[in-house]
Order: structure tokens, then C-alpha cells, then sequence
């Protein structure tokens, strides 16, 4: 309740929200999160839901020429279930929809960092390991939410519901839970799987490197195969499940996730018994039995079953990768990006100054290598314990431990690539570090390493697990507690007159039939501030919206108005939209503008042995519109104009002119 307190005063501080119009609060929203509040809108402007519902999986009033399922192609889940509650419990007399939607988005992010502190205190034994997580949570939340910057983000909905999963999982895999608790941890799993992947279209990419996990663990006998295949059984489940009730969707399908389990399925059905000698060869080649098997029914799947193929995302990976090159606009442009490039030192910077990284490192690597020793135990053939004490020293005999050090290590791999996927590690390197810090057997452990004699190793286990992590917190409150309420006690503004003028002159003077072109970003709140029909969205799963977005950015191409005025009919579009901030574009890396990535798709800049301008008759389309020279003012008139935009309609004309 604090946190979620917390994150809406915050935000009122910032935007200055409750002293903003409608419209103004609305442009807060942007990006693809526009969108996803705008189809919220036109639920709750529906007479029914049924017909709101129809109304968004037969969607023909947002994209010019296209009709679409949005509640499928964008995930709308969170939008159906808000205005449903919004209706049902009468909400509409008390608060405005804009408050019900955030405040239900910070209510699932209190639940979020609840979920994280229940997890490190089920791994410690110590609510102080809970505190420590939610500490280290907030003050690194520029890494490890995106919270503040995009609220209605996919991944803030659904990573709560994956953060109780993962809570459950842990108590779970616990090897002294009784009956009752273990009931309990299976059915909040089954519940939160389910629900994580309704909420996000890439979910089943994060439930399967949790499989993987717990692959691994099975693998090295460090877990009863029964509790791990019965979380198997929660993700076929879960699949079809959601297969059914997303429109039969074949993401699902041909997900990697479906393909491992059934492997995994698979693979168990040809062991033996233990301690045979068949046993222990099938022990041996099983890795491999599970990989080969997965790889093969992904190709079967995809053969068979009817689905979209991403290709742009293949393609994408091999030119991050360095397994090609590409001069294609989108693929550059999607390079270019800051969230899909590596991290930067900046990240690493702030995660050591908060204390964060170095303590995770030290729990990471204790771990880690006593995972390994009882690996090598298990090898050769001596069996584990089934009481671990804290004298043992034995950290990595417990499962749910060995679980998290492998799904930690795999996720951490992957921030290393992209950094936008450093928002799914951060917050379980809280989780981790914050655990071990005050875990009395991971400094036994620590202990029985380093042949401590001196002073007795269980007494300074004790007092380390709770001297430490008391230490960190009075530090971490004398330097970062100011902060947060200065955050809180500083009044910020949003302020964008240029794009409220526009928003109301398109409301004001448009037609109502009208589409409108422009940036794909644009566009997202053009259609929640107005409704008006749009060319382009911004949203990077569907390859015809990609086509589309590098089609319309070419009025920022040195391209003739002939070429610009047939791109944007073939897409019925009434209005351009000219943004200043991207024809004279300074302020980004070099090579990276709009304009310069256009230029090298279109063959005007050739990026070898340095840049080298090409020839083209035509100057650049969104500085020669703004002239009013023949031959742009046949095509195109100016109707509206301020310090940020430039609007043309989009003349009638019955034969082109060279």
C-alpha cells in the first residue's frame, strides 16, 4: 500500500495531474501506451460491454484500410477488466476513469514489490530480507520498473502476476512444506501462470526460460521430478487455456515453451528406474534427448499449424548479432533504439552506488559454486541430505535456491544483450542479493570455505545475517531517503501547448472521416486524444504496421512530392502531419535520425569508408512541403501550423506533375 501510495503521489507531482483538463492528462500517455488507454476509453464509451468487445476484435476505426482483432493483436485484457470493474462497482460516480485505470496499475505494482519481499523472505527465513528487497527496489526503480515513464505498459500489468508465480515457485520447491502450504503454492501458481499470460503477448518467452530452469534442476536430480513436471502440467494448461479464450491464438502454439514441455513430457516417459546402468547412460544423453526433441516438434508445430511469422524479429537478431547487414529502414531504426542496445555504464554505475550489484555478485558467486559441489557430489554418486542444517554449510542443496541462481544467470544474459530486458532482471537481483545478505547459511557456507576457527562460524552467521543487512539499510536511509521525498515534495509540470493546440484544432476543424499521417507515435495520440482514423500505430509486432510506419516516414526522405502524395492515397489519408522535432533532428547519435536511416534505406548516403552523399534531384520532402512552391503546393495545402507541427491536406488532384 505504501509503494502504491507512493507511485501516485509521485506522479501527481510530476504531471501536476489533478490540475490538468482531460486532454492534457491524456497526452501524458504516450507512445504505444496511447493506445492501449484509448481502446480503455472506448469501452467504457460502449452501451454494452458484448458490443465494446465486438467493437475492438472487429476494429475498423483505428487504422486506415485495415481491420483488426485489437483485443488479440495488443494484448487488451487489462483494458477489458478495468472498465468492467470501472462499471461494475459503480466507480463512475465516485472517480474519473483515468484515476481508476493508474490507481489499478499501481495497486499491481504494490502487489509486484510484495510478491518480491515474500520471496526473499521464504528464501532467508527473515521479513528483514523482504525489507532490504523492497528498499533496493525503489531506489533503483529507473532500472527496475518503467513504471513512472509508461503506465499502461503490457509488462506493468503482467510482471506482478509473474512475480507471484515466481513467489509460489519458490515455496513450492521448498523441501520441508507441508501439505496444506504446498496445496496452497500450486494453486496461486496455477493462477498467475495463467493469468501473466493473458496479460502479455511475450510471457511464454519468460515461462520458458523458467522452464529451462527447472529443466536444470531436474536434470541434476537436485528436486523431486514430481513437483517439477507437475509445474510442467500448469504450463500445458495454461497454453491451451489461453489458446482457447485469445482467439485461438497460434503464438501459442508454436511458442518454444509448448515445444520443451512436451519434450520434457516426453524425455521422462523413456527413463528407468534409478540406480540402474541404463539409468545412468539415459542420465547422460537426456540433455541432449530434451534439446533435440524441443527443436524438432517447434518444427513440426510451425509446419502444420497456420501462424504469423515474425521476421523482422529473426532478422533483427542476426543484424544485433552481427550475422548480417541490412540497410532496411525499420531494422536500423529498431538497432537504434536505446532499450535494444546493450546496457549502459551508466546502469551499471547506479546499481553499484545503490550497494546492490556488489552484494549480489558475492551472493551469485557462493551460490553458484555450491550448486556446483553438490552437483559433482550428486555425480559421483553420493546421495544428499534430507535435513540441511545450518551447520552443514550446504546453500546449494536447496532447490529453490538453485532454481533462482539458474533463472537469475539466464535473465542476467540476456539484460547483457538488450537492456530493455534489464527491467526483468533487476528486480530478482534485489531479490537475490538482498536474500543472501541476510541468509545465515549462505555465510556458513561462506565459512566452511574459508575454515573459519577463530570465532565459532554459526554464532558469526547469526550475527553477520542480521548485523549486515542492518548496516545496508541505515545506509541506504541516510543517503537515498532525502531523495525520495525531495521526489515527492518538488512540484514538476508537463507542459506541451503545441501538442494541445493541435489535438484541439483536429477536434475542432477535421472532419470526422478524416485519417490522419504522420509519426507512428503521433499518431497513437492523435487517436486518444480524438478518436480520428490513423495510418500507423506504434506498435512493432505486426509486419504490415512496420511497412507502414517506414512507408509514412518517407515525407522525411528526400523523396518528390509525386512519390509522398501516392504513399500517403494508397492509405485513403485526408491530413499530413510534418513534426519539426524530426525534420530538423539534431540532438540523437549520428546515424541514427530519421532522416539519415532513411537515407541510407532510399540510397541516398552510402556508410562506407565514411559517410558519402549519393545524387538526388529531390530536396528533403518535409523542408520543400513548408516553402509553397510548385510542384508540392499541387498536392499538398497548409491548413495548420505552430512552433512543433505542420498540417496539409491532402489536395484532389487529377494528373501528377514532374
Amino acid at each position: 500500500m505504501m509503494y502504491a501510495l507512493y507511485l501516485s503521489a509521485y506522479h501527481e507531482r510530476r504531471f501536476w495531474f489533478s490540475n490538468r483538463q482531460e486532454l492534457e492528462r491524456e497526452i501524458t500517455f504516450q507512445g504505444d501506451s496511447a493506445i492501449y488507454y484509448s481502446y480503455y476509453k472506448d469501452m467504457l464509451k460502449a452501451p454494452s460491454f458484448e458490443r465494446g468487445v465486438y467493437e475492438l476484435t472487429h476494429n475498423n476505426k483505428t487504422v486506415s484500410l485495415k481491420t483488426i482483432n485489437a483485443v488479440q493483436q495488443m494484448s487488451l485484457y487489462p483494458e477489458l477488466i478495468a472498465s468492467v470493474l470501472y462499471q461494475a462497482t459503480g466507480s463512475n460516480e465516485i472517480i474519473e476513469p483515468v484515476y481508476f485505470y493508474i490507481g489499478i496499475v499501481f495497486g499491481l505494482q504494490g502487489i509486484y514489490v510484495t510478491a518480491l519481499f515474500v520471496t526473499s523472505w521464504l528464501m532467508s527465513g527473515t521479513w528483514l530480507a523482504g525489507m532490504l528487497t523492497v528498499a533496493w527496489f525503489i531506489i533503483n526503480r529507473v532500472d527496475t520498473t518503467r513504471i513512472e515513464y509508461s503506465i499502461p505498459l503490457r509488462e506493468n500489468w503482467a510482471l506482478p502476476y509473474f512475480a507471484c508465480q515466481v513467489a509460489a515457485l519458490t515455496g513450492y520447491l521448498k523441501s520441508n512444506l507441508n501439505t496444506y502450504g504446498e496445496r496452497f503454492c500450486y494453486l496461486l501458481m496455477s493462477a498467475s501462470t495463467y493469468t501473466f499470460m493473458m496479460m502479455w503477448e511475450y510471457s511464454h518467452y519468460l515461462l520458458f526460460l523458467q522452464a529451462i530452469s527447472l529443466f536444470l534442476l531436474d536434470s541434476f536430480s537436485l528436486e523431486q521430478s514430481d513437483k517439477v513436471h507437475e509445474v510442467y502440467k500448469i504450463y500445458i494448461f495454461s497454453l491451451f487455456l489461453g489458446y482457447l479464450l485469445q482467439f485461438e491464438n497460434s503464438a501459442l502454439l508454436v511458442s518454444p515453451l509448448l515445444s520443451l514441455v512436451v519434450a520434457l513430457m516426453l524425455a521422462k516417459c523413456l527413463q528407468v528406474k534409478k540406480g540402474t546402468f541404463i539409468a545412468k547412460i539415459m542420465k547422460v544423453i537426456n540433455f541432449y534427448l530434451v534439446c533435440t526433441l524441443t527443436v524438432t516438434l517447434n518444427i513440426i508445430m510451425k509446419m502444420f499449424v497456420p501462424h504469423k511469422e515474425h521476421g523482422h524479429m529473426l532478422k533483427f537478431l542476426e543484424v544485433k548479432f552481427g550475422l548480417n547487414m541490412t540497410k532496411n529502414f525499420t531494422m536500423n531504426w529498431l538497432l537504434c533504439q536505446e532499450s535494444l542496445q546493450a546496457p549502459s555504464r551508466a546502469f551499471f554505475l547506479r546499481l553499484t552506488q545503490s550497494s546492490v550489484l556488489p552484494f549480489y555478485t558475492l551472493v551469485l558467486i557462493i551460490c553458484f559454486f555450491s550448486m556446483l559441489q553438490v552437483i559433482f557430489r550428486r555425480i559421483n554418486g553420493k546421495s544428499l541430505k534430507e535435513t540441511v542444517t545450518l551447520e552443514d554449510g550446504r546453500i546449494g542443496e536447496r532447490p529453490e535456491i538453485i532454481y533462482h541462481v539458474i533463472h537469475t544467470i539466464l535473465l542476467g544474459s540476456l539484460a547483457m544483450v538488450i537492456e530493455g530486458l534489464k527491467y526483468l532482471w533487476t528486480p530478482y537481483v534485489c531479490m537475490l542479493a538482498a536474500f543472501g545478505v541476510c541468509s545465515p547459511e549462505l555465510w556458513m557456507t561462506l565459512f566452511k570455505w574459508l575454515r573459519l576457527r577463530t570465532v565459532h562460524p554459526v554464532l558469526l552467521a547469526l550475527i553477520l545475517s542480521m548485523a549486515v543487512p542492518t548496516i545496508i539499510g541505515l545506509s541506504l536511509w541516510k543517503e537515498f531517503f532525502p531523495r525520495l521525498m525531495t521526489e515527492l515534495t518538488e512540484l514538476q509540470e508537463f507542459y506541451d501547448p503545441d501538442t494541445v493546440e493541435l489535438m484541439t484544432w483536429i477536434k475542432r476543424q477535421a472532419p470526422v472521416a478524416a485519417v490522419f499521417a504522420g509519426s507512428p507515435q503521433l499518431m497513437g495520440a492523435i487517436k486518444l486524444c480524438t478518436g480520428w482514423m490513423v495510418t500507423s500505430l506504434p506498435l512493432y509486432n505486426d509486419d504490415d504496421l512496420l511497412k507502414r510506419n517506414e512507408n509514412i516516414y518517407q515525407i522525411y526522405s528526400k523523396r518528390s512530392a509525386e512519390d509522398i502524395y501516392k504513399i500517403l492515397t494508397s492509405y485513403k489519408t485526408n491530413y499530413l502531419i510534418v513534426e519539426d522535432a524530426i525534420c530538423n533532428e539534431v540532438g540523437t547519435t549520428r546515424g541514427c535520425r530519421v532522416k539519415d536511416l532513411l537515407d541510407i534505406a532510399n540510397g541516398h548516403v552510402v556508410c562506407e569508408e565514411g559517410d558519402k552523399l549519393t545524387y538526388s534531384k529531390y530536396g528533403r520532402f518535409c523542408h520543400e512541403v513548408k516553402i509553397n512552391y510548385s510542384p508540392y503546393v499541387n498536392y499538398f495545402t497548409r491548413v495548420y501550423w505552430n512552433r512543433s507541427y505542420f498540417v496539409y491536406k491532402i489536395n484532389t488532384v487529377i494528373s501528377f506533375q514532374s
